[in-house]
């Protein structure tokens, strides 16, 4: 009996005094998301990945913004939001006790304004996107000429851009081909 004793004051402690004392977690513990939406660019890329839903991106055009929420009652900590996050504005903490008295407490928001298109004037994509777009073109080490001509593409809704290439006749491939095929029917004859 006083051999059982003595292992046993040996061992330590065998539980953890958690409510009295902190936890300690891993390393690689996903607890509560971290959201920073200064780095955000308001992309969705988050929202697309979250299977919980607990990520939602709403666009109202008419007041020219973009709205993201988070609602930590959906969330289930994947860490999908993380791995997807372009910009790192999402981090998931050690943060892991989220009783709250107040169920407002539990959702995050942000709101983003809307870049318009230098052709028709409406609201396309998020500000920080287009600005994080040329950013990245700019660090890719593109001359200041093609700068400029990105810069109109990158500030161009998609619908313009669709409606310009139509238009610029001669840089569509099938164009061209379909141009030396008339010419030599038309020699033909």
């Amino acid at each position: 009996m006083f051999k059982l004793f003595k292992s046993i004051t040996k061992a330590g402690d065998s539980i953890v005094k958690y409510p009295f004392a902190p936890l300690d977690v891993s390393d690689d513990f996903r607890g509560k998301p971290e959201y920073n939406a200064k780095d955000c660019i308001a992309c969705a890329a988050c929202t697309r990945a979250c299977p919980a839903n607990a990520l939602i991106m709403e666009t109202k055009a008419d007041e020219n913004s973009r709205r993201w929420e988070l609602s930590m009652a959906r969330c289930i900590f994947c860490g999908r939001c993380e791995e997807v996050c372009p910009t790192g504005a999402i981090k998931l903490s050690k943060e892991f006790e989220l009783a709250v008295t107040n169920k407002a407490d539990l959702y995050e928001d942000a709101t983003f304004t809307l870049a318009h298109c230098r052709e028709c004037e409406t609201p396309f994509a998020p500000r920080k996107a287009v600005d994080y777009a040329m950013d990245l073109l700019v660090q890719s080490g593109i001359s200041e000429e093609q700068q400029a001509k990105r810069h109109e593409q990158v500030e161009t809704c998609p619908e313009c851009l669709r409606k310009q290439s139509m238009l610029d006749y001669d840089n569509v491939f099938h164009g061209k081909h379909l141009n030396n095929v008339h010419l030599k029917q038309e020699e033909r004859v």
